[in-house]
Parts: structure tokens; sequence; C-alpha cells
């Protein structure tokens, strides 16, 4: 049984799963249309609705289909349920349509298919009764990165050390804190890893052994992680933190675990008092689900997969000797190099000629649904959850594709899906590599490609330097009225390549010394027409300073990001044009308390020129970086804004951006005021928080209520994640309380953090300041039940959905 929290299964099954023609690309049609109908346990061969098949002989069905002499439209029907996959589902040229006919993946009416390269775990045990660790069989040599609990990404036991406790050698580390000697005792000491995170990267890199007080670190991994910039051994400004993860020693919090791949055990503690036997807990057991690649002179054609459900992967290769080297944005070094320095752990800390040689060698981290050598393939309303690492890659180059063949990705659509709890990213497009930017085949060329209305938000966990949306070399990239919210760092990358492969190169590069091993450019990539519009980007920069809500990188001519709004990205740089930046316009955006609201990476040789900023409303923060004749950077038009009210033209774009209607979901916030409140209605009790008698009295204590669409039940949620009732009143917890049973009141608003509230996946409802939950309670479900805050525990009266 699938025991996803009510919450979120809540939230993503209210998901319309609408075809919506004006945002998606049009499809050939043929004649007729043939109907497949598939289900977990089918075993038909005529795959009718009576006899469904199994994906494997539907598969084989589309095929005899496509190849005949007269193909027509398919239809493939999934029956609800669970798809659990022994291996990945790949696609070529001949599970696709032809150049007339299209093929069709969708869901039965009103069922949710679940694609799944995962697990449950049963048979849980006692291992440690003291310490609350349970312990249950796996499949012996299967090992796991990731872990998924309720429907939630579970973190993998490790424990926080300062910098000071070790230092970094070109080996290795040595133990300079005595309380941490104990390392060298552990079993597995080899399953142990170093993950450091840094100003915009997060590294990890294998233990090999560890003598007394000396580790000797796996390679290439520790090589790979020391030369460079934001390195482990130093990161700039500091870095954010350093661990120790992955022995089953270092479990002591809720939710720890740990897998034994050689002896077949996964241990977990679970909550105090929870027996993990009732909880959902997903292994996976694939790296990828889904491989869709041709070739450049036989693209996969025409093929779309609606309302499906895509979960269950973890990327394997940051444990092996490569570890995982990231450099930016999921890009990361593999592999030796033979002109590394011998002395780069102090020569090459904050970058060298040597690591400019390589910059042309970086991979791209391999997504769990993959899409190259394709044209005419979309995905349209479905849910891309639990994954371990970015969920969507569409034409990467060919090493983050199983297939073997990168880029030549055309006419893909991405319309009104949910991306949440993922390990990367939720969409990379493009590649980094020579034939990404500058094609030897004109086949490889990505274009246009469609990112339009979908949710995105708890992503990037296992890699916290992934952004939610990634656009690299693509001509014709849109990426249209997204709500990307709650991650780890950027919202929105376009580019890559710092200028130095746009046409005349960069000076900065040829002063770094790029130039002596890699060529310089006469003509420009075809990173180029791009739009960013009428997005919605709010709560990113959790963990990174580094980056913008939105972010660019090299020459982009033709490329626009209008009308966006963005807010709550914790004082960061809202719109930011990094190295190599040009010919970009940006208009009719709506900035929020970022700190600074623009900024151009125009220092020293940068080539950040020729760039329009344009009739930008924004409140607070600074202009940074030179907006001049010099670099023809240009800010026009310029609207700063004082106090806590939008003028009208700035909120006609807050109520645009977004996702829209037919594709929301309970997870996207409101937008903007006019759109009116929302119905917040219990999990258990199906009835509405009100406030008692339509009182508008200052410490009147909210209650459930029988559900009556009253202006005491309608609740609008701002940007600063106030609970707004009668349009002045403030969902406040009473007295700055921070103890179990403190009342949920209302009141004037202050701004006060007793008064902001989080708005969780899971369905909870959290109080900034207190971190406890809002309770219906004593478990009561009748009309009159208070509502106060309560220690969080997973029961449905801390569970809420909005309406």
């Amino acid at each position: 049984m699938n025991r996803t929290p009510r919450g979120l299964m809540t939230a993503l099954a209210a998901m319309a799963l609408v075809w919506a023609s004006a945002l998606v690309s049009p499809a050939p049609a043929s004649a007729a249309t043939t109907t497949y109908y598939a289900s977990p346990g089918g075993t038909g061969t005529g795959c009718t609705s009576s006899a469904p098949c199994s994906i494997s002989q539907v598969k084989t069905a589309v095929r005899q289909n496509q190849s005949s002499a007269s193909p027509t439209d398919v239809v493939v029907v999934l029956a609800g349920g669970r798809y659990e996959l022994s291996s990945p589902l790949s696609f070529t040229a001949a599970d696709g349509g032809r150049t007339t006919t299209t093929v069709r993946w969708t869901a039965a009416p009103g069922a949710t298919p679940v694609l799944t390269g995962s697990t449950p775990v049963t048979g849980w045990s006692s291992h440690d009764s003291a310490k609350n660790i349970w312990v249950a069989s796996t499949p012996v040599g299967l090992d796991t990165r990731d872990l998924f609990v309720n429907g939630v990404a579970s973190p993998r036991a490790s424990v926080t050390i300062a910098r000071s406790d070790i230092q970094m050698t070109a080996t290795g580390f040595n133990i300079r804190n005595s309380a941490l000697n104990y390392l060298s005792n552990l079993p597995q000491k080899n399953r142990l890893e170093l993950r450091s995170i840094g100003h915009f990267t997060d590294r990890y890199s294998p233990v090999s052994t560890i003598n007394g007080t000396t580790a000797t670190m796996t390679q290439p991994a520790w090589n790979n992680n020391l030369w460079g910039y934001d390195t482990m051994q130093a990161p700039i400004f500091g870095g954010h933190g350093l661990s120790i993860e992955n022995s089953l020693s270092f479990i002591s919090q809720p939710g720890h675990w740990y897998i034994d791949p050689s002896a077949g055990r996964l241990y977990l503690k679970p909550a105090n008092g929870v027996n993990p036997s009732s909880l959902d807990v997903q292994l996976p057991r694939l790296e990828r689900l889904i491989d869709i690649s041709g070739s450049y002179s036989s693209p996969v054609r025409n093929l779309s997969f609606e309302g499906l459900q895509f979960s269950g992967t973890s990327w394997l290769a940051p444990s092996g000797p490569n570890g995982y080297a990231v450099q930016q944005t999921g890009a990361y070094l593999a592999g030796s190099y033979s002109y590394y320095p011998s002395d780069a752990i102090t020569s090459c800390s904050q970058g060298c000629a040597a690591f400019e040689r390589a910059r042309t060698t970086w991979n791209q981290s391999p997504a769990a649904v993959q899409v190259s050598a394709a044209t005419g393939v979309s995905f349209i309303g479905n849910k891309f959850v639990n994954l371990g690492q970015t969920a969507l890659g569409i034409g990467n180059d060919a090493n983050a594709h199983a297939s073997g063949v990168g880029l030549g990705a055309s006419n893909i659509d991405v319309v009104g899906n949910v991306f949440t709890q993922l390990g990367g990213g939720a969409v990379v497009a493009g590649g980094i590599r020579a034939d990404a930017h500058h094609p030897s085949d004109p086949a490889m060329t990505n274009s246009d490609i469609l990112v339009q209305a979908n949710t995105v938000t708890k992503t990037s966990f296992t890699y916290r330097e992934n952004s939610g949306f990634l656009s690299t070399y693509v001509d014709n990239a849109r990426i249209l009225q997204n709500e990307v919210f709650d991650l780890p760092y950027d919202a929105i990358d376009i580019g890559f390549g710092w200028g130095m492969n746009d046409a005349g190169g960069s000076r900065d590069y040829v002063d770094r010394g790029y130039y002596q091993y890699n060529p310089m450019y006469s003509t420009p990539t075809t990173f180029r027409n791009n739009v960013v519009a009428n997005n919605m980007v709010h709560d990113t920069k959790r963990i990174f300073s580094d980056g913008g809500g939105i972010y660019s990188l090299s020459a982009s001519p033709g490329t626009v990001i209008r009308e966006n709004y963005m807010y709550n990205l914790r004082n960061t740089v809202g719109l930011y044009l990094d190295e190599g930046s040009r010919y970009i316009t940006a208009t009719n955006n709506v900035i929020r308390d970022s700190s600074p609201w623009v900024f151009a990476n125009t220092g020293g040789t940068r080539n950040t020129k020729d760039n329009t900023v344009d009739n930008t409303w924004h409140m607070g923060g600074a202009v940074q970086g030179d907006f001049s004749t010099a670099t023809n950077n240009r800010i026009t038009n310029d609207h700063p804004v004082t106090g806590s009210t939008w003028p009208a033209a700035a909120q006609t774009i807050i109520c645009n951006a977004g996702v829209p209607a037919q594709y929301r979901t309970p997870l996207n916030a409101p937008g903007c005021a006019t759109q009116g409140g929302t119905q917040i209605v219990g999990g258990s009790s199906g009835r509405c928080m009100e406030v008692p008698g339509s009182s508008t009295s200052n410490g009147a204590q909210t209650q459930l209520w029988d559900c009556t669409g009253g202006t005491s039940q309608s609740w609008t949620y701002t940007a600063n994640k106030q609970l707004v009732v009668y349009g002045n009143k403030c969902l406040d917890a009473s007295g700055q309380g921070t103890s179990n049973g403190t009342a949920a009141v209302i009141w004037d608003c202050n701004g006060q953090t007793n008064q902001q509230w989080n708005l969780n996946t899971n369905g909870t409802i959290t109080g900034v300041q207190s971190g406890l939950c809002l309770d219906a309670s004593g478990q009561g479900t009748a009309n009159g039940t208070k509502i106060h805050l309560w220690a969080c525990h997973g029961g449905t009266n801390q569970q809420w959905a909005r309406r």
C-alpha cells in the first residue's frame, strides 16, 4: 500500500490533468486512433481494457503499430497503481510516433499510475532499542544514496564537524580534534564520505582508509575536489558547512538511516514512539527511470506522457571513485588529469591555468528521465516526486545520457508538472561541452524547449547547488508561468560558459590561461532567443547566498527576462547578470527583499555588457556592477517602492505571475491579494479554520467549523508569510508563545515572526518563530475544536489543505 502522507497526496492529486492546447506545441494527427491498456498486474497480449498488458508488452504493441504499413495515432492508457520497474524503460525512434502519427502515454481517468524504481521496505525489527534504531532486510548488494519515508526525503546518517577539526592534505586529512579519533575504529570506513558545502558547491569525497588520525581519500575524487574554485579545502567566504556521512554510528536524529549493502541491512531511526512498520519506506533500486533517445538522423518523434508519476531513483556515481567534484549546477569533474598540478591543494585552490584547461571535460549529472535526439516530446500534468537526482534532463551532453547520444532535443514541452522531493533540480535543458554551444552537426542543436506552468518546490536536497531550472545552450527556451520556491540555491538559471565560448572569447579567460589549451570561437553560441517570463520565485537561497533568483551567464542575443515576481530571497541577489552576460533585456519585473536587487558582474575584464534593465519595481536593495556608457549596461525607468504596498502596475505583474488556474495545486502560493483568500481545511476533520463568531477582536482564538465560505474562514497567505483574515488581522502565536498549547489567535498584523508561517508540502503549517505545528487540539474534529500550536508529530490533526 502506498502510504504517501495525506497533505502531499492531496496536493499532487489536486492537479487538473487538462490538455491546454494554448500551452503546448501542436502535434500531427492521423485519421485513426488505436488505444492500448496496461495495468501493474497486466498479463494480456491484446492490451484491451478487459485484459490489459504489462508495461513491456504494451511497448511491444506500440512498436508493432508504428512499424506497420498503416500506423495510427496511439493512446496507451495506464491504470492506477505502482509499476515497479526492474530496469529503466527505453524509448527509441521505434517507440515514438511517425511524422504523421503520435503516441500518448496517459493516465486512466481519475487514476495516478506510478512508474517507480523503488521497493517498499518491510519486516522491521528493533536493532538498538535505547537509541530507537530499527533494521530491515534488503537485497544483498543493493546500495542507495537516497531513502524516502512517507513521501519525504530522509537524511543519511552524518555528523557535522568544524573545519578546524581537520587539516586537509594532498592525500586526505589529518584529525586535529581528538573527539574525532573514534573514526579510525569505525567499521566500513571505506563507505564514509566527506561533504563540503561551499559558496556555490556541494561536494562529496569518499574515504579510502583511516589509520589513527590520518585519513586517506579515494582518488581521483579527492584530487578533483581540491582544484578550481570553491574547493573542498578553500571554500569561498568559508563555505556553509562540513560533515562526515554514511555510517551506522552516525545515526542520532529522527529520519537518519544507513544501508549496509554487503549484509543486506537497512537501519532507520524514526520519530520517538513510531514503529517504522507504520511508515511507507521506499528504497530506490534504479538510477534512472526513462531513457528517450534516438539518433540525429532518426530521432524519437511525437511522444507524450500525461498524468503519470515518476518516482524512486538514486544516482550512485558519487559513491564511487569519482565522488562528486561539482563545479556548478550539477556539472562535475570525473577521471584523472595528466596535467594535474602536484601542489594543487595550495597552487590551485582558487584557480590556475591547468584547471582552466580542464573546463571542456566537465560532465553533467544524469537525470532520472532523459530526453535526447528527440523532437515533439511532451510531459504534461505529471508528478516528478522522490527522485534522488535531477528529475528531467533534456538534450544534455552524451555523458549524461544512458543511450550515449546527447543533445539534439527540439520542440520539447514540459507543461503543468509538479516537481518536489528531488535530490537535484527539476529540469536541466542543454549541454555544456563544445557540441552544445558550437554543434559539429546542426542536428545536435537544442531548440524550442517550453517549460511552462510547473510547480517546483523542495528540490536539491542531495546536491544542493542545483537550481530549480537550468537552461544552458538552447535556442528559444521559454520558461513561463512557473512557481519555483523553497530551494537551497537559485530558482531559474540560463546560460553557461562565463562568456568564454562567445564570439571573440573573454579577456578574463585569456588572462587565466584558458585559451592556451582551448579554442577561441569567432561565431556565436546556440544560447539565444530565450524568454523567462511570468514566473513566481520565492523562498530560495535557503543555503547559498551566491547566485540569483533569476541568473544568467554568457551572451544571449534576443533573450528577454520579463514580468517575473521575486520575493523572500533572504536579501540575496534578485536579478543576477553574471560573467559574459550580454544582449539581455530584463523588463517589467517586480522584486522584493533582495539585496542587491540587480547585480551585473562587470568586475575586471569579465565582459558583462550591453544589457538593459527596464521598468523594474523593487523594494529595498541596491544596484551593484557597472551600469554606464563604459559597459553599455543600462537601467531605465526604475521604480523604487517604499512602504509595503505595490503600485497598481506592479500588482498586475504579481497577479499574473506563477502557475495558471488549470495547473494550480495546494502547494502554490496565492500570488497576490486580489486573488482573494482560501479556506484552510483540517486533514482529519474536513472542517475549516475560522475566527469564531466572525470576531475581529485581537486575541480571538481560531477554531474548526463547518466550511461556509464566509469571510471569517477566508485566509490570504502573503509574501511575508502571514496568514491574513479580514484584510488586516494576522494569525498569531499568542503572546509570542513557543510552547505546546500556545493559542493560535488573530491580532493586528505587525510583521513579527510569531505571525509568520511556513506552508509545508506534507500538509503541515509551522510557525517560523517556534517551529511548532498548527494543531487541532486534542485531535478533535468537532465544530468548536480550538486550534493551537503543538510539537509536530505527523498526525492528520496537524495536516491542512487550502482550497
